[in-house]
C-alpha cells in the first residue's frame, strides 16, 4: 500500500515495527486500538469486545476523536490496507474477524507468493470514502476535515499514485511550503526550508530521484535539484504576492490544494493492481506483460503504467462496456476485459483491453456500484447529457501523464458490423458485454455482499 500504516498495537517484542496484527491484539487487555491516518498520526482508541466490534462503532469513535462534524461523517472510511491488498469496509464489517481472514483473502485476490502471504498484515486506516463526490468536498469548511483530505491526497502525489504533471506537482509542493511554513519567507529562508526538510516532502519521489541509471543520478543531483527548488520557489512567490499583506487562511490553501488535485481525474479513486500485454516487438518479445494499477471512481476508469508514472487509459462510464471472465484452464489468469471506441488505420473500431488480476472480479463489481451510484445521485437526465457528450469520443495521443497513450497498448480490435480486423472470437455485431452505463436503462447490479476494494 502506498499511505500510512495503519494497525492494532505492535507487539512489544518487534521494535522495528510500528504495525501489529489485528488478531493477535484481541487477546491483549485491555484491548487498545490504534487506527492510523495519513500523515504520521494515529487515534487511540480502548476497545471492549474487539473480536465482535463493528466498523460503524468504531468509526463513531473516532469522529468524536477527530471532531468531525456531522455533515461530513460521510467524508471517511475505514480501510484494510497492506503491501498486498487494500479494502474499504463497510458499517456492517467487523475489523477483527476480517483480519482472522486476511490469508484467505490474499490467496484469493492475489498472486503474492506462500512466504509474502505468511509475514503480510493488514492494517486499519481512516481515509477518504471513495464514494464521497468531489462535489461535496469543496464544501467542507471544517481545517481539521480539510486536513485529513489534504494529508491523504498529498502522499498520493508524493508516491505518484496520482501521476500529475510538472505545473501540478510544482503548485502542490508551494502549497505545502506555504501550509507549513507561512507565505512570508524570503528566497534564503525559502531554500533553508526546503533543503532541511528534503525535496521528496514536497516533490514525487521519481521526479526528485530522476532517471538514467546511479552514475547519471550523482553526476546531476545537484543542478537537478537546483532546478527544482528554482521551479518551488517560482510557484511560492505566486502565492505570497496573491496573498499580499493579508496571509491566507489555512483553509484557503487546504481548498486551493484540493483543488488543484480535483483536476485529475482518477482523484479519491480505489486502486486496484493487475497486468496488461505489452505490444509485440519481434518473436522474442510476445507473452511479455505491464504491471498496471486500475484506478476506479465515480468517474470512470484509469489504467496506469505502475513503472512510468503515468495514464495509459482513462475512460468515463459513458465511453466503456466491460466484463470480466474466470479461468477456464489451470494457468489461465482472471481478466477484466474493458472495450471502448478507437480506429485502426483510419477506421472506426471497438477496441478491447485484457487486464490480467485476481482483482477482475472485485473491480467489475466495484464498476457496476459506482456507476449505480453515479446514476442515482445525478439522475436520467443529467446521464444522459453527459453519455451524449463522451459517447463515441476519439482517445487521442497527447504529452501529459494525465492522457491516455492508447498508441502503446496491445488490444484487440473489431469492426461493428462483426468483420474481423484482428483475429476474435466470437464475432459479435455490436458490444462484446451488456455491462454499459446505458442511461436511463441501466439495470443495478447487487454488490451489497461484496467487499469493496480500494
Amino acid at each position: 500500500m502506498e499511505g500510512d500504516d495503519c494497525s492494532f498495537p505492535p507487539d512489544s517484542s518487534d521494535d522495528h515495527s510500528q504495525r501489529g496484527s489485528v488478531a493477535s491484539s484481541a487477546t491483549l487487555s485491555p484491548q487498545d486500538v490504534l487506527v492510523y491516518l495519513f500523515g504520521d498520526s494515529a487515534v487511540h482508541l480502548s476497545v471492549e469486545g474487539l473480536g465482535s466490534v463493528t466498523v460503524q462503532e468504531l468509526g463513531r469513535s473516532v469522529r468524536e476523536a477527530l471532531h468531525i462534524p456531522d455533515s461530513a461523517q460521510d467524508a471517511f472510511a475505514f480501510w484494510l490496507s497492506s503491501p498486498l491488498l487494500e479494502l474499504q469496509l463497510k458499517a456492517r464489517h467487523q475489523p477483527y474477524k476480517l483480519c482472522r481472514q486476511w490469508q484467505d483473502l490474499l490467496y484469493r485476490f492475489t498472486e503474492a507468493s506462500e512466504e509474502d502471504i505468511s509475514q503480510d498484515e493488514p492494517c486499519l486506516q481512516y481515509r477518504r470514502n471513495v464514494f464521497y463526490p468531489k462535489s461535496k468536498e469543496l464544501q467542507i469548511d471544517d481545517e481539521g476535515v480539510l486536513r485529513l483530505l489534504y494529508e491523504e491526497a498529498r502522499s498520493n502525489i508524493l508516491t505518484s499514485r496520482y501521476p500529475c504533471d510538472p505545473e501540478h506537482w510544482n503548485g502542490l509542493g508551494a502549497l505545502t511550503v506555504a501550509l507549513e511554513e507561512g507565505t512570508a519567507l524570503d528566497s534564503q529562508q525559502f531554500t533553508a526550508s526546503i533543503r532541511e526538510k528534503k525535496l521528496s516532502s514536497y516533490l514525487p519521489a521519481h521526479v526528485v530521484m530522476g532517471s538514467g541509471g546511479l552514475f547519471s543520478t550523482l553526476r546531476g543531483k545537484s543542478s537537478r535539484h537546483a532546478g527544482l527548488e528554482q521551479n518551488l520557489l517560482d510557484e511560492y512567490r505566486k502565492i505570497s504576492t496573491s496573498a499580499g499583506s493579508s496571509p491566507p487562511e489555512p483553509t484557503q490553501l487546504l481548498h486551493q490544494y484540493l483543488s488543484t488535485c480535483h483536476a485529475l481525474p482518477y482523484y479519491g479513486c480505489g486502486f486496484f493492481f493487475g497486468e496488461i500485454d505489452k505490444p509485440a516487438q519481434g518473436i522474442l518479445q510476445r507473452g511479455k506483460r505491464k504491471a498496471v494499477n486500475v484506478g476506479i471512481c465515480l468517474e470512470g476508469v484509469y489504467v496506469m503504467d505502475a513503472k512510468e508514472k503515468h495514464v495509459l487509459l482513462g475512460l468515463r462510464f459513458s465511453e466503456l462496456s466491460w466484463d470480466h471472465s474466470y479461468p477456464e484452464e489451470e494457468g489461465d489468469s482472471h481478466i477484466l476485459w474493458l472495450e471502448f471506441d478507437g480506429e485502426e488505420d483510419g477506421t472506426p473500431v471497438n477496441k478491447l483491453l485484457k487486464i490480467y488480476s485476481k482483482q477482475a472480479e472485485l473491480m467489475s463489481g466495484f464498476i457496476e456500484f459506482c456507476v449505480e451510484l453515479k446514476t442515482a445521485s445525478e439522475g436520467g437526465a443529467a446521464a444522459e447529457t453527459d453519455g451524449e457528450a463522451g459517447r463515441r469520443g476519439m482517445l487521442q495521443r497527447q504529452g501529459s501523464v494525465v492522457c491516455s497513450r492508447v498508441h502503446s497498448l496491445n488490444t484487440i480490435s473489431y469492426v461493428d458490423n462483426g468483420k474481423e480486423i484482428k483475429r476474435l472470437k466470437p464475432k459479435r455485431a455490436a458490444s462484446f458485454f451488456t455491462r454499459q452505463a446505458t442511461v436511463p436503462a441501466y439495470s443495478a447490479v447487487q454488490v451489497t455482499e461484496s467487499l469493496e476494494q480500494g
